[in-house]
């Protein structure tokens, strides 16, 4: 019997069926980003967030996952369980939860990706490494290209394994971060 659910799958299991994938800069991300974010704005109203379009769908000089992330900061006082709910009502789905950061996707199905695909990361105001690394890469092409290789070299290697692709990619986003830092 088929599984129809994403939620019966194991992680190998979903590595397969979604797996990591670069494509060059789509003109529509960020168009999809403004609208997603205009969603999230009336899903959200009661906590009034801010919200970003991050990850390299956001630098049109670089390939990226087709996946649009956006950062939504809202503030210290917000229970996260008034974030939840209409999210997940509005058919998104929670991925990841702790006490400083929740994560969402969007466009996750049984057969593979939809056509737009989001993740959505809430975070605690002013917690945006995401926007500065963002910002960066933006204004320094050549720390653009070097990602850009990082990310293609590693793709053979873990293109069924997103924690390690991630992990792989980390010393880069800590040294772009740091240089960041030093020239606020």
């Amino acid at each position: 019997m088929p599984r129809t659910t994403l939620q019966n799958l194991t992680l190998e299991e979903l590595w397969e069926l979604f797996p990591i994938s670069l494509s060059p800069h789509n003109p529509l991300w960020p168009r999809w980003a403004e609208e997603e974010i205009s969603l999230l704005a009336l899903i959200l109203a009661p906590v009034s967030p801010v919200m970003h379009h991050i990850g390299s769908t956001a630098i049109p000089t670089i390939q990226a996952k087709p996946i649009v992330d956006i950062l939504v900061e809202v503030a210290n006082g917000v229970e996260w369980s008034s974030v939840v709910s209409p999210m997940e009502t509005a058919g998104y789905i929670c991925m990841a939860r702790s006490p400083l950061r929740i994560r969402f996707n969007k466009g996750y199905t049984p057969a593979g990706y939809a056509e737009k695909v989001f993740h959505i990361h809430f975070h605690r105001t002013g917690d945006t490494p995401e926007i500065l690394f963002r910002d960066y890469l933006l204004t320094h092409p050549e720390a653009a290209r070097h990602y850009e290789q990082l990310k293609l070299s590693l793709l053979p290697k873990y293109k069924n394994d997103r924690d390690a692709y991630t992990a792989a990619k980390a010393p880069f986003v800590a040294r772009i971060l740091a240089l960041a830092s030093k020239s606020r």
